[in-house]
């Protein structure tokens, strides 16, 4: 299966579900839990789909980062900027929310290299027994 498939299908099925659940609370009336639902989905999509990068092996793991923050900054952040989870009535707003998500993805970089070097070391450790 090509990078591109892969990326789609891993976007593809969270934002499928999330917009289901989106659709099904805008039929129930509930507008303001369904816009969360959509956003949330659009979000889950480009995670998903931009995910694939970490499998280009010709690409330095730098490289692979910057692709990566360069993608989720590109389409991430303005879905957080339109979604109204943030007060935005300001150009101090919208730095606040770079801010915070730049913060965000730090933490979920450290916190996900962290996880598979463990769980890359216990593998090694695995195969040489």
């Amino acid at each position: 299966m090509s990078l591109l498939l892969r990326g789609l299908v891993r976007g593809g099925i969270p934002f499928v579900i999330l917009l289901i659940l989106s659709l099904w609370n805008k039929s129930q009336g509930q507008t303001e839990t369904s816009s969360v639902f959509f956003f949330y989905g659009l979000i889950a999509f480009f995670l998903g789909l931009t995910s694939i990068i970490y499998q280009i092996n010709q690409w330095s793991f730098f490289k692979q980062i910057l692709a990566h923050y360069t993608a989720m900054l590109i389409t991430v952040f303005p879905t957080l900027l339109l979604s109204g989870f943030y007060p935005l009535s300001s150009f101090t707003d919208v730095i606040k929310i770079y801010f915070e998500f730049n913060i965000t993805g730090v933490i979920l970089f450290f916190g996900t290299y962290i996880v598979f070097n463990i769980r890359r070391n216990n593998i090694r450790k695995v195969k040489e027994i």
